[in-house]
Order: structure tokens, then sequence, then C-alpha cells
């Protein structure tokens, strides 16, 4: 069932011919995640393809946007109560994208309308689904900011404007950082061509994220079988404290 905002949003969405089409690939779909997994640059590029003459009535804007596996968050504020700092409230945001990138060819403000944004959900503030908090928290607002403060400075949210180049408003190509604290999962990737802040259309694909070889082993056995893996970090442990005995005696006599 669609929501009364989302159905008005529908029913005055401007009537666009989509007369332009993208056509897009990516560097690569597939990013394994390893012990030594330090990050990677995904570059997106691709071509505008039309059916008839260019428009030149408005510039054509691109938009990119990569988004991690959305997950509900919760974000706790803290004071200082009798010396000691202590949460003192907490607010779960529905759904936040572990990353999220926006990479323009302009100021995103400049670039796309407020309604087009609310539409796709393109900008960060956007991206991020907070429904409700406590009824005794007053600023509910100030959690989702400090959410994005937090992950902005992670780099795992971040907006790159003036980040798509765009070449003769027909080809196109920006390069997204995606850093080495990945959660696994699909990421979605998004294209939009806008023109006069309106989307005239978008593309869709998406870039799989995996742990690989001994990085897969221990994801899968500390969350398919948590007792086992408890045991075995457990006699790692011990193992490794009793070596390290039995060589300081050794040096010692």
């Amino acid at each position: 069932m669609l929501r009364p905002l989302s159905l008005l949003l529908l029913l005055t969405a401007p009537q666009v011919h989509a007369d332009e089409r993208v056509v897009a690939s990516l560097s690569q779909s597939h990013v394994s995640i390893t012990t030594s997994f330090s990050g990677s640059k995904i570059l997106i590029f691709g071509a505008v393809k039309r059916e008839t003459a260019i428009d030149g009535s408005a510039p054509l804007e691109v938009v990119v946007t990569v988004s991690g596996p959305a997950e509900p968050v919760t974000v706790r504020r803290k004071e200082r109560v009798a010396g000691l700092w202590v949460n003192v409230d907490a607010v779960e945001v529905d759904l936040a994208p572990s990353f999220y990138a926006v990479s323009t060819t302009g100021p995103l403000g400049d670039v796309l309308s407020s309604t087009e944004d609310l539409r796709n959900d393109i900008s960060i503030d956007n991206a991020i689904r907070s429904v409700g908090a406590p009824f005794d928290v007053e600023d509910s607002a100030a959690f989702t900011e400090a959410l994005i403060r937090i992950r902005e400075a992670d780099g795992l949210y971040f907006v790159d404007e003036g980040g798509v180049d765009l070449r003769e408003s027909t080809l196109f190509s920006t390069e997204i950082a995606l850093p080495a604290n990945l959660v696994e999962g699909d990421y979605a990737t998004r294209i939009f061509l806008i023109r006069g802040g309106d989307v005239v259309t978008d593309y869709e694909t998406a870039i799989d994220v995996r742990k690989v070889g001994l990085e897969r082993w221990l994801y899968e056995l500390a969350h398919v079988r948590p007792l086992l893996y408890g045991l075995l970090s457990l006699f790692i442990a011990i193992s490794a404290g009793w070596l390290a005995s039995a060589v300081f005696r050794y040096f010692r006599y």
C-alpha cells in the first residue's frame, strides 16, 4: 500500500518522455573481502543513448549513488553524570545503509530538486529511514545527524559533488572508493539522468561484496556455529598463552 506522501509524489510526478536511456557498466561487479583487503575503487562509466537529438532546453546532469545493505541502527546519546559518561537517550533508526556514496556532476542542491530527491531517496538524509522516536526524546533528528557524522568520519558516507565527469552530454564516468570496513551484501548502484532538476530516467545494477577464504570461513563459523567459534577462540587463546610461557621458560633456563 502506498503511503499518502508517496501517492502524492506519484500523482505530481512530471510527465517525462524516456527519449534518453543509460547504458552503463562497472570496472568490477564483484568485490572479495579477504584478510588483506584494504578497500577498493569501482569505476562506473557509461553513455546516454538517445532516440532523438539532444534536448538543449536544460543541461544534462548525472547523479550516481552506491548503497550498501540497510539495517536498523540504535544511536545513543551520552551525558556526564556525577563525573561519568553514561547513556541517557537512545533512538532506533529504522533503516540506514551500511555504506552510502553520492557522486554528481555539480552541487547536489543545484542539480536535483528537493521533490525528486524525496521521491528517489538520493541524498544521504533521504536514504536513511527514521519513522519515529520515544516520546521523551524531543530532538530525534539530532540522532540521525549524529549517525551521518559518525559514518562520514569512518568513510562510509560521502558526497562527491563534481565527481562525475560528463563529456558532450553523452559519456560519463566516476570512481567510487569502497573502504576496508565493508559489510557483506549487494551494493545497489543507481545512475540518474537529470534535466532542470527532474529525473529523466534511471538505471540500476549491483556490486556483489562477499567474504572469501579464511575470512569467509570465520564469518560463517561465528554466525552459524557460535558455540564452536567461542570454544575454538578459547582454545587458541590458551594455546598461545601456553606457547608463550614455554618459550619464556626455555630462554630463561
